[in-house]
């Protein structure tokens, strides 16, 4: 066995289109999803993935480039023969070409995913690169900030190409909130930019970007007190699990006067303007 013991109640609904990012699959579109839990769904409807396909379909929903047949054989299948690997390959693709519907492009050498198939995690990842590249939308700003923190690539496999594409969909998930949680004060809503960046924080509470976007966040609600403790906290942390301390750019940050109103001339009190 190769890990994957997903429970059925860590997956995503199978009606479900997409994880709550603003992209949404068109009608008569077939789906993978990766996050939660491997599932297929045709025309929204859920489809039985042959269990000797299961793993194949996630390695090519995690490689939306295409992959090398050679090489796919040996990832799925390292326990057993090249020549072994190879008829395994041939028989997974063979049940996947028997759901009813076209999901595999095959090739001589090469084995890619039809372009009419969608994937949850290529739309996931397409927000967060809006939100980073400081190109989202309206649309992109409204989106649950826990649904996203909680997302979870193929929970219950152990594959090192399941674990280390899991690793940097989190951080880059991460990052994404933390700029998003910026987007939002940029366009003053600074309450929910504390909310956006505080479910990054909670979810890796050492990374000193995140207590940054949280502590600024604060400041721009007003909140100079809850930025100075979010501070604190984060440098007693830091000295228990790490025995640092912030960076100088953080402590400036978080230490500095809080801005005073300016005051209004005489002459505009007086005349009411």
């Amino acid at each position: 066995m190769h890990g994957e013991t997903a429970l059925p109640s860590a997956t995503l609904p199978a009606d479900a289109a997409l994880p709550p990012v603003p992209v949404r699959p068109s009608p008569s579109t077939n789906v993978i999803h990766v996050l939660g839990g491997l599932s297929l769904t045709c025309d929204a409807v859920p489809v039985a993935v042959p269990p000797g396909s299961r793993r194949l379909l996630a390695y090519l929903a995690l490689h939306r480039g295409g992959v090398d047949r050679r090489s796919a054989a040996g990832v799925l299948w390292p326990a057993v023969t090249e020549g072994r690997a190879a008829g395994n390959l041939r028989s997974a693709l063979w049940r996947l070409q028997r759901v009813g519907s076209p999901l595999v492009r095959i090739e001589q050498c090469a084995l890619s995913l039809e372009d009419d198939v969608r994937v949850d995690l290529h739309a996931v990842e397409a927000w967060a690169g809006r939100v980073l590249s400081g190109t989202a939308i309206a649309a992109d700003l409204a989106v649950d900030p826990g649904a996203i923190a909680d997302l979870e690539l193929l929970p219950g496999w152990y594959d090192d190409w399941v674990l280390a594409t899991g690793a940097r969909l989190r951080l880059r998930l991460l990052h994404a909130l933390d700029a998003l949680s910026r987007l939002l004060r940029q366009a003053g809503r600074p309450l929910e930019a504390v909310e956006a960046v505080h479910v990054a924080v909670l979810a890796e509470p050492l990374r000193e970007s995140g207590q940054r976007a949280l502590i600024e966040a604060h400041q721009a609600a007003g909140d100079w007190v809850a930025a100075r403790r979010q501070y604190d906290v984060f440098r007693g942390l830091l000295r228990r699990e790490v025995g640092v301390e912030p960076s100088d750019e953080l402590t400036a940050v978080a230490t500095a006067p809080r801005p005073r109103a300016v005051a209004r001339p005489r002459s505009e009190l007086a005349s009411g303007g």
